[in-house]
């Protein structure tokens, strides 16, 4: 699988070249072509922070400038108000369009910033990252999911700097707002139903179990993943939860299925494997590669092998056509813990 997958990684990334421009990410494709009209959000330039620092693009030299990155950084940056919150959306007329908060793009914002500060090669972009981490770590956000995608941020910080208080306490309060049903509970979800990038919760708990010894959370948050996993799956394949959500006693599959799904998923069981050493979520991470590849509810692949994009959705009658930034950047994600789980095998 290594092989092949390097080749639509190296592919997906040139898509994300061409969503690109001196500003940022443009958010929406019409087919493989970007729509201005649409502008950026914070929230895809963040998710797109993440993967230029996880993993360099093919074009990416060792020790060199990686300007796409850099342009990325000075989005989250300019996005950033002086007390920690963020702004999300800006025309294409480079003007803001709504206030600071701290929704979604905010928890991404941190997650961005803490993996630049960890992983860049850069020393100029992780000592930025680290300054505007720091800048907007002491807030918190009422949203259990921005909550965790923030203490995903905190989890890489920690990995490299595992003194820093201010992502211990975030690590610590965002496992908090995860709540734990009774012992027996016929369901075990911390919500009342399945929403969206569901795994970053359980994923959140196993990095707590991991960074802060707390075994508690990290054994309640494989058992999440186990269930959630089990739960989004059919027959041989992955079988996301779709853009409605899912309740017990509701019917699947669900449509329409994100490709935000898939990579919450891979990313939630490449670090269980990471964590408990059990070879079976290597599986986890594999269905959730093999989604993209057509090993889904309808048998056909959720990228585009001319352009490298990734197609924004699975409906009932197969997939969308548009290649926009979210999804493109869920199948970047996927891929790169597909390849490096495969290098753990």
């Amino acid at each position: 699988m290594t092989g092949s997958t390097a080749g639509l990684l190296d592919a997906a990334f040139t898509h994300l070249a061409r969503l690109s421009d001196d500003t940022g990410l443009f958010e929406h494709a019409r087919y493989a072509t970007p729509r201005r009209e649409h502008g950026y959000c914070l929230d895809d330039v963040a998710r797109g922070l993440v993967v230029l620092c996880r993993q360099p693009p093919p074009w990416h030299l060792a020790g060199s400038s990686d300007p796409l990155a850099e342009r990325y950084l000075a989005f989250v940056v300019h996005a950033q108000s002086s007390d920690g919150r963020f702004r999300n959306r800006l025309g294409f007329d480079r003007r803001w369009q709504d206030e600071p908060g701290l929704g979604d793009w905010w928890g991404r914002a941190l997650w961005a910033l803490g993996t630049a500060a960890a992983r860049s090669p850069l020393p100029w972009v992780r000592e930025h990252a680290m300054y505007a981490f720091d800048a907007s770590v002491q807030q918190r956000s009422p949203w259990p999911r921005s909550m965790a995608f923030a203490a995903l941020g905190a989890a890489e910080i920690l990995a490299a700097r595992p003194a820093h208080q201010g992502a211990i306490d975030l690590l610590i309060d965002a496992a908090k707002m995860i709540q734990r049903p009774e012992p027996g509970s016929a369901w075990p979800w911390p919500e009342d139903r399945l929403g969206y990038a569901n795994a970053a919760l359980p994923e959140v708990l196993i990095a707590a179990g991991q960074l802060l010894l707390d075994a508690e959370a990290g054994y309640h948050g494989l058992e999440l993943l186990e269930w959630l996993l089990a739960t989004e799956s059919g027959p041989g394949h992955l079988s996301p939860t779709g853009s409605q959500g899912w309740h017990a006693g509701e019917p699947r599959p669900g449509f329409d299925q994100q490709p935000l799904e898939a990579a919450a998923l891979a990313d939630a069981c490449a670090r269980a494997f990471e964590a408990s050493g059990d070879a079976r979520w290597i599986a986890g991470v594999e269905r959730a590669v093999g989604w993209f590849l057509g090993e889904n509810d309808r048998q056909v692949a959720l990228h585009d092998p001319g352009s490298g994009g990734g197609y924004d959705g699975l409906h009932p009658q197969g997939h969308s056509v548009n290649q926009g930034a979210e999804s493109t950047l869920a199948l970047i994600s996927t891929l790169q813990q597909g390849i490096r789980i495969a290098g753990r095998r």
